[in-house]
């Protein structure tokens, strides 16, 4: 027993063990970044999560991409079927081939999952639920399915999911369709899916700017993601 534990003990003074903080919480921070570079916001998401620690704030990140192509890490090249003059750039999430272009709004969900107590298939699925539940609110009925990841009205989908997990923090997100030319679409296989039709909400009977769209999804998917802590 230390000296001063002895004192307290000879004194008979009660000490009261310190109480345990409770955990801080911490806000996520939104931005709304309008129209950027792709390659430049890739790699401002690498940086991120590479200088993040305990103490920061996840963060989600709404915006548009000029015309670009991505390929996922285990992306196969045949489903880049005619490219033409749009770039193509190889990247670090998961999954196959798919198009960024104006017109589509485009997610980054920079999180700690180990913090927010979310797996990776729970990430997923809130990044559906909250496309699905934004679409309700507009009288669209849209669907996820266990096989191929994403959020579907009928056949065609709506929007399309990628995520990178490392240092237990995820980044990149998903890629609602909102108004755009769905043309370039029918030069690769979406999502690695030969025939794969696309849709988007103007053609829905939805909003047409995608700010709107993002003003619009936003409590969804803050709901979807951060409403247990």
């Amino acid at each position: 027993m230390s000296q001063a534990g002895a004192r307290s003990a000879k004194s008979g003074v009660r000490v009261r063990a310190p109480a345990e903080r409770a955990p801080v919480i911490l806000a996520p921070v939104i931005r709304h970044l309008g129209r950027v570079d792709y390659e430049s916001t890739w790699h401002d998401m690498q940086r991120f999560t590479a200088e993040r620690s305990a103490a920061s704030a996840d963060e989600v990140w709404f915006l548009e991409h000029a015309p670009i192509f991505t390929l996922g890490m285990s992306a196969r090249r045949a489903h880049l079927i005619a490219p033409g003059d749009i770039p193509v750039l190889q990247i670090d999430r998961g999954g196959q081939v798919t198009y960024h272009g104006p017109g589509q709004l485009v997610v980054y969900c920079l999180i700690d999952l180990k913090r927010a107590a979310l797996s990776v298939r729970d990430l997923v699925s809130a990044l559906e639920n909250a496309v699905i539940n934004y679409a309700q609110e507009l009288g669209i009925r849209a669907h996820c399915r266990k096989t191929a990841p994403g959020v579907y009205v009928g056949e065609r989908k709506l929007a399309s999911l990628g995520i990178r997990i490392r240092r237990g923090a995820s980044y990149h997100g998903l890629a609602l369709n909102v108004d755009m030319d769905l043309e370039p679409f029918g030069r690769i296989d979406p999502c690695g899916y030969p025939g794969l039709q696309m849709t988007q909400l103007a053609d829905l009977g939805g909003p047409r700017c995608v700010e709107r769209a993002a003003q619009g999804l936003q409590p969804h998917l803050l709901r979807a993601l951060f409403a247990s802590e």
